[in-house]
């Protein structure tokens, strides 16, 4: 939900249809804007946002986001849903150029001085896509983080669902023991705090949108896939990459009786192909009630009219409570607006190197596919790339996945073969600099030959430790071997399994 501020109350029976019609409003400007071009888009820039988590001496979660923002002091650090998770907002940059080099620099040095920092009230930050040491009582909600739209967000769901929040899966066998299953229930949303992304921005073209966001679709399985660092929850093997159900799972607001009629979940991967970014805020109206109906006094057909680009705050703030795997982006710096496409595919770490050659891949495929002469969603099903989409996140790099031309190819090969060469044309018409794209997809290139992610990597070593001592304690060891190598800097395909 952005961080838009809104007000903890409760909402009357006429704030909704009001707060509808305010959006409907919206999306009439947002069509005439669309129409009349008047959009930013000066040149391409791409932007991360990457969520942690704090454990304390102990690998448990440590509830102290607020204490550790006090001492960081520095506005691109922010609260995140759980007391025990952090959020940093890169600065936007060109993709062009060096851009990506440089970022790598700037982030290590911004993660190190920020973990110096948390050290000193006696936590540790980790960069890992589902935290393997979270137990259950960690979900109870006086561990919400203390800005109120946590809170209200959280009433709103659960009020909505009506009833106990459910986590079931059943997981990918751990060496040739039997598969393992969860199922869990929880009284807030907070399970989803278990689920820490690195999301990737793209500022695009309006024109070029429906492209790019087709593109990004077809690749999320892939992308998954190669990327998978979440393999446990709850003391259980599960998915490569578990954040995937986790997420849809705890921020459910259906019971199960709407389940049951086809009523469209809030983490949703989506059911067309598009052609305007338009179809998806269109869709958010039609299919999704407000959670936050809260309106702001803005008419934006009057602000454009007035020739005042509109906020179109209740668009955006609606937006912001559908996590959609590729969710579209209308913002404004300094009174212009533009559009992106933001990723939401990928879990945080295990390295900055990882996250940016993951980023790196992505860009590039995503680029050459647009620019295709005959594009790749023409030749696929849009139910194709969803299930390519849930294989990648249960096998990763085990996953078959569909690819037109090619069939059903295992995911690594797919990368080698395909893709990777498409990355690094990509990258370069985007104008980034050979070294930085031979760096960043080098290190993607080795993961794939090394079949080693950091899901792998932890599934393997939990494995051999559970040779001599049971799971919890596995996956205590495993996890301070994680944070080790991860703040060694080197990427996750060089980790050893001892």
């Amino acid at each position: 939900m952005g961080k838009q501020n809104v007000i903890s109350r409760a909402f009357r029976p006429g704030d909704r249809q009001r707060y509808r019609d305010k959006m409907q409003r919206g999306l009439d400007a947002l069509a005439r804007m669309l129409a009349e071009g008047n959009f930013s888009f000066p040149h391409q820039q791409m932007g991360l946002e990457m969520e942690l988590s704090l454990v304390d001496g102990g690998m448990s979660p440590s509830m102290s986001n607020a204490e550790v923002l006090e001492k960081i002091d520095d506005p691109s650090y922010t609260t995140e849903l759980g007391q025990h998770n952090l959020e940093i907002n890169v600065r936007p940059r060109a993709l062009a150029g060096r851009g990506a080099l440089e970022l790598e620099d700037e982030l290590r040095a911004s993660l190190l001085n920020a973990d110096s920092k948390a050290q000193d009230i006696g936590a540790k930050l980790v960069m890992i896509g589902t935290l393997p040491t979270l137990r259950s009582s960690h979900f109870d909600p006086r561990w919400l983080s203390h800005p109120a739209r946590y809170s209200l967000l959280n009433q709103q769901i659960c009020a909505a669902r009506g009833e106990e929040i459910l986590l079931h899966m059943s997981g990918t066998p751990l060496g040739d023991q039997d598969q393992e299953r969860l199922r869990s229930h929880a009284d807030s949303i907070l399970p989803s705090s278990a689920c820490t992304s690195a999301q990737l921005h793209l500022q695009v073209a309006p024109e070029d949108f429906a492209a790019h966001w087709n593109a990004a679709q077809c690749l999320a399985g892939v992308q998954v896939a190669v990327g998978a660092n979440s393999p446990f929850l709850l003391g259980k093997a599960l998915w490569q990459e578990t954040r995937v159900p986790l997420f849809q799972q705890a921020t459910d607001s259906r019971p199960e009786e709407l389940k049951n009629q086809g009523v469209r979940p809030r983490v949703w991967f989506g059911e067309r192909w598009i052609t305007s970014i338009f179809d998806l805020f269109e869709e958010n109206v039609r299919y999704f009630p407000s959670l936050m109906p809260e309106p702001e006094e803005e008419d934006p057909v009057a602000a454009l009219n007035s020739g005042r680009a509109p906020t179109l705050s209740e668009l955006r703030l609606h937006n912001g409570t559908i996590w959609r795997w590729n969710r579209p982006v209308y913002d404004l710096v300094d009174g212009v607006p533009h559009l992106r496409v933001e990723n939401r595919v990928l879990p945080a770490g295990p390295t900055v190197v990882d996250m940016l050659a993951n980023a790196a891949f992505f860009y590039g495929a995503q680029r050459a596919l647009a620019e295709q002469d005959r594009p790749l969603w023409t030749q696929m099903s849009f139910a194709a790339a969803e299930e390519n989409f849930y294989s990648g996140a249960r096998h990763g790099m085990n996953a078959r996945l569909y690819w037109p031309g090619m069939g059903w190819v295992p995911a690594d090969e797919l990368v080698l073969r395909k893709l990777l060469p498409m990355a690094h044309e990509g990258l370069e018409a985007c104008g980034v600099s050979a070294a930085a794209s031979q760096r960043h997809l080098g290190v993607l290139e080795q993961r794939c030959k090394a079949r080693q992610t950091g899901a792998d990597w932890q599934r393997e070593t939990v494995l051999r430790l559970q040779r001599s001592r049971d799971r919890q304690p596995a996956l205590v060891e495993m996890l301070r071997r994680y944070i080790a190598l991860g703040d060694s800097g080197e990427p996750v395909h060089t980790w050893p399994v001892e």
